[in-house]
């Protein structure tokens, strides 16, 4: 039998809203609600039975022990004796740190390939379209394993592969020149960064958009910028140098060291999700109509000006809802790095509930900072879509 709540004439019911979530039977739905609600308190109640049994005290108050273990590499500082909150706090760094560098890279090279695949060089368009298909129909997994197994194959610091004597290659990871911030505080250097990141988001913006951009204009003011923060910072008595690797006995010193690890990850991820980018590139440059191409051409405009001044701004409207979900495929694909040494969030929470027990609030960690990631990277891309989709009438 089915009972369902309808206006009467003593009033209208229920509240318009809570009708819609109720739905035509608000009974079984509060029923279901319910049953629900009691299948996760009994599971709750079985679970923290089971611990205590086993002598372990439910909660998160291991957060705060010592942890007593390494981990091989941090953005944060870290030690054996610091705290599991600690650790989980520099697994997470690294798991931020390669989804952000990843989202970038994995955006510039499916642009590129997105372009070249429409392409009127037929070997060209050949070659990327074997690429996509070749990457989007394998395990990411799999690749994972064979870039982590290419990396390590290479020769040993001794004998690594140079390029232009500042970048090397070897089976210890990739060295690149850094640039070294001598008596700098966060007050001070950190602000030039953000400048600088800010600079290079609205030439960005700009060369996508189509806006004016003066390239002499903008070279002039990006040097008398360096020239004014050289001058600050010579008067403070504070320098930034650049350390170059070198090699030296046994090992290369000096410079920014990838661990064969983050770079295999690194590359795994930005090769698979550039295919799909690829693709979602392809279909925004192929849904605007062929009569935008025609006139440009009829303007006199070059086919790389046509492409950014025309045809790419409007097909963002196309790509940027479609680039949300491989941004979040990234993120979530990062992961897999437990399978490849990499100590992210997931390597880290799994030795954490391994030491202690807490396996329960271990997953709960992980789950918890996906979902935020996941929910942060959508918010930001929705807000950016929110800005550049079109409003008023749509386009004919």
């Amino acid at each position: 039998m089915t009972f369902t709540l309808r206006p009467g004439p003593q009033g209208p019911g229920l509240p318009s809203r809570l009708r819609t979530w109720l739905g035509p039977s608000p009974l079984q739905q509060v029923l279901l609600f319910a049953g629900v609600l009691a299948i996760f308190a009994l599971f709750g109640s079985n679970t923290v039975d089971s611990m205590q049994r086993m002598g372990l005290t439910p909660g998160f108050d291991f957060l705060f022990h010592q942890a007593n273990f390494e981990i091989g590499e941090s953005v944060l500082r870290y030690s054996a004796g610091d705290t599991y909150a600690r650790a989980l706090a520099a697994g997470l760094a690294n798991t931020v740190k390669v989804a952000v560098v990843g989202c970038v890279l994995a955006t510039v090279l499916g642009v590129a390939l997105g372009i070249a695949r429409l392409s009127g060089n037929l070997l060209l368009a050949t070659f990327v379209h074997g690429y996509v298909e070749l990457v989007r129909n394998t395990p990411l997994l799999l690749q994972l394993f064979l870039w982590s197994a290419i990396i390590h194959a290479l020769p040993p610091p001794r004998g690594a592969y140079a390029f232009l004597e500042s970048v090397y290659l070897s089976n210890r990871g990739v060295y690149v020149p850094s640039v070294s911030l001598q008596g700098l505080s966060w007050a001070i250097w950190l602000p030039a960064i953000l400048l600088t990141a800010y600079g290079s988001l609205s030439l960005a913006r700009r060369l996508l958009t189509g806006a004016t951009f003066y390239l002499p204009k903008a070279t002039l003011t990006v040097l008398g910028s360096l020239v004014v923060c050289y001058l600050a910072l010579t008067s403070f008595g504070l320098a930034a140098t650049i350390d170059l690797p070198t090699k030296g006995g046994f090992n290369i010193k000096g410079g920014l060291t990838l661990t064969p690890e983050f770079f295999a990850l690194l590359i795994g991820l930005v090769v698979n999700a550039s295919a799909s980018i690829s693709e979602i590139v392809r279909s925004g440059i192929q849904s605007v109509k062929s009569g935008q191409w025609e006139a440009a051409r009829a303007l006199g405009l070059k086919p790389a000006q046509i492409m950014r001044l025309i045809v790419l701004p409007q097909a963002l409207r196309v790509i940027t809802p479609l680039m949300i979900s491989s941004f979040l495929d990234l993120t979530k694909n990062s992961s897999l790095a437990v399978a490849i040494g990499y100590p992210d969030i997931v390597s880290v929470a799994n030795t954490t509930a391994n030491t202690t027990g807490q396996a329960l609030e271990a997953i709960c960690i992980i789950a918890t900072v996906y979902l935020t990631l996941s929910l942060s990277v959508s918010a930001l891309m929705n807000r950016y879509n929110s800005r550049i989709v079109l409003r008023g009438e749509t386009r004919r």
